[in-house]
């Protein structure tokens, strides 16, 4: 069966399919952000999607002394998983991350929230956009692969409870892939 065969995958346009893919991002806001350790393990730990903007897919923020990033030197590759209780709906990411101290983008996407993670240590120690801490981590998709649900809540209860009586899998949604190239050839945000 080849991927447009599949009866549980949506075929919708790419520019639905990824209108669809930054609101429910941006509505769960929260990503498990997976790395690799050194040991070869790997690690999930909560992070705050940040705004949009130009250079890059998605953008977190970060402590430079935190390990995760010895873990992004040794391997770049990360997953983002996001799950939204309520609908059941999710986002599977996977791609490259960078890390960056660039200024202006840290002043350009700085939130006044951050302070509260990094604590005032003072002098430049402040959590403010000029605290040396401060890194930007942007991660380039690779591929997303994400649930989109098509009926209302109580649609959705009623699926899964029919699921559980006649054994088949619930039909909540539609799962959608999204491929790097096709994020290139419609143009990164």
């Amino acid at each position: 069966m080849t991927q447009a065969d599949d009866p549980n995958r949506d075929n919708a346009p790419l520019s639905k399919k990824l209108d669809d893919l930054y609101k429910l991002i941006e509505g769960i806001e929260i990503a498990m952000f997976t790395t690799r350790r050194p040991d070869g393990y790997l690690v999930s730990r909560p992070m705050a999607t940040q705004t949009q903007a130009e250079g890059s897919d998605l953008w977190f923020v970060t402590d430079v002394e935190s390990h995760k990033l010895d873990e992004l030197e040794l391997d770049p590759h990360v997953n983002l998983a996001y799950y939204r209780d309520r609908t059941r709906e999710w986002v599977s990411v996977s791609g490259t991350a960078t890390v960056s101290q660039d200024r202006r983008a840290i002043r350009e996407l700085y939130r006044r929230d951050w302070k509260a993670w990094f604590g005032d240590q003072g002098g430049a120690r402040d959590g403010g956009p000029e605290d040396p801490r401060l890194a930007l981590i942007l991660v380039d998709v690779d591929s997303v692969t994400y649930l989109k649900v098509n009926k209302p809540a109580p649609l959705v209860l009623f699926e899964v409870a029919k699921g559980m009586v006649t054994g088949t899998p619930p039909k909540v949604g539609a799962q959608r892939v999204v491929t790097g190239a096709e994020i290139d050839a419609f143009g990164r945000k």
